[in-house]
C-alpha cells in the first residue's frame, strides 16, 4: 500500500531548508512504516512454508501491524486460520497497549512480562498447545515463526517499496529516519544504491537507546556527550533496541549513502511535535518526531541541501 508523500513548504521555510516532504507512513494500513515488513515476513512463512503460529515481541508498531494482518488474512481465509501471540513490556505505552487489546480475538492473545523478548524465544522454541491448538504437532504448521525484524533478513524485502515510492519525489537529496534496530535504515540505504536517486540516509535515536548512533561518532551531534547521565528511558517508547544486531550492516550502508546518525533528546523531541503542529496543522507521535528532531539538529549543526529533505513520519 502506498502512503502520502506531502511537500511541507513552510516548515521547511521555517526550518531554513528549500523543501521538505512528509513521508506518512502513519497513514499505512498496518498502522506505520512497520506494516511495510511484518505482513511481508508472515506471507512468506505462511505461503513459502506452511506455518500459521506467530509470536512477535513489540513495543506497539510491529504488534500492530501483526495483529492488523492477522485479522485482515483470517477474514480473507476463515479455512486457514493463523495465531498470533503478542508479547509486552511492562513499561509498554498505555495507549499502544489499549489500542492492540482492542484488536484481539480468539486467534490474538496479549501477555504483558517483565522479559517480552525472553517469552517469546521460549514460545518459538518450545511452543503451546494452547495457541497451537488448530494443528496437529509435528505437521509443518506446529510451532511458532518469531517475528523479528532485527535478525531476519526477510525483515528488509518490504522496505524496498519504500524505496522506490521515495525514489519517485523530485531532487530527493536526505530522508530522516527514526531508528530502533535499523532496519529501515538499512533496507532504504541498499536500495538506493540500485535506484536513480542516491539521497543520504541519516538515523536518529534517543538518548535514551543509541547503539547505532554512536557507531557514527558524529562531531555534529552535542548530544553524545550527555548520553552518559541521560536517563534511561525516553518518550519515543518504540526505540527499544539495545542490542542492534544490524549495527555494523546499518552502518556501513548508511555511510555509503553520505548520512550518519542523530541523537535527541526529550526536549528536543517535544519541540519537534509542537513545531510541526504550530506550522503544519499535523500531530506526529513522539516517535515520528525523531525524524524531525533529528533534522533540526542536523540543520542547527550546519547542515544544508540543494534539494527535497524528507522525515518519515513512522507511526504512533
Amino acid at each position: 500500500m502506498k502512503t502520502p508523500q506531502e511537500n511541507i513548504p513552510a516548515l521547511a521555510e521555517s526550518l531554513g531548508l528549500k523543501e521538505l516532504w512528509f513521508k506518512r507512513e502513519d497513514l499505512h494500513h498496518f498502522g506505520s512504516h512497520k506494516g511495510r515488513s511484518i505482513p511481508v515476513m508472515m506471507d512468506h512463512y505462511i505461503h513459502k512454508e506452511g506455518k500459521l503460529n506467530f509470536v512477535i515481541s513489540s513495543s506497539g508498531n510491529a504488534a500492530l501491524s501483526a495483529t492488523l494482518y492477522t485479522r485482515d488474512h483470517n477474514k480473507n481465509n476463515p479455512d486457514k486460520k493463523i495465531k498470533l501471540q503478542i508479547f509486552v513490556g511492562t513499561r509498554v505505552n498505555n495507549a499502544k497497549l489499549a489500542r492492540l487489546q482492542s484488536l484481539t480475538n480468539e486467534s490474538i492473545s496479549i501477555t504483558q512480562t517483565a522479559k517480552p523478548k525472553q517469552a517469546a524465544f521460549a514460545m518459538e522454541k518450545n511452543g503451546s498447545t494452547h495457541s497451537a491448538s488448530s494443528v496437529q504437532a509435528g505437521s509443518p504448521q506446529a510451532g511458532f515463526i518469531f517475528l523479528r525484524q532485527s535478525t531476519d533478513n526477510l525483515a528488509l524485502l518490504g522496505y524496498y517499496e519504500l524505496a522506490k515510492e521515495l525514489d519517485h519525489i523530485p531532487n530527493l537529496k536526505a530522508i530522516f529516519i527514526p531508528t530502533s534496530s535499523g532496519t529501515t535504515a538499512q533496507a532504504l540505504a541498499e536500495s538506493f544504491q540500485n535506484l536513480t536517486q542516491k539521497p543520504e540516509i541519516h538515523i536518529v535515536q534517543t538518548t535514551a537507546v543509541h547503539p547505532i548512533a554512536d557507531s557514527f561518532q558524529n562531531p555534529l551531534c552535542p548530544t553524545f556527550a550527555e548520553t552518559n547521565n541521560a536517563p534511561n528511558t525516553s518518550t519515543a517508547s518504540a526505540i527499544v533496541d539495545r542490542v542492534a544486531h544490524r549495527k555494523f550492516a546499518v552502518v556501513d550502508a548508511v555511510l555509503k549513502s553520505g548520512g550518519t546518525g542523530w541523537i535527541v533528546n526529550d526536549d528536543e523531541i517535544l519541540i519537534a511535535i509542537d513545531l510541526v503542529k504550530k506550522i503544519s496543522g499535523i500531530e506526529i507521535s513522539p516517535n515520528s518526531a525523531l525524524s524531525v528532531a533529528g533534522l533540526t539538529l542536523a540543520i542547527q549543526n550546519g547542515k544544508k541541501w540543494d534539494g527535497v529533505v524528507v522525515c518519515l513520519i513512522t507511526g504512533m
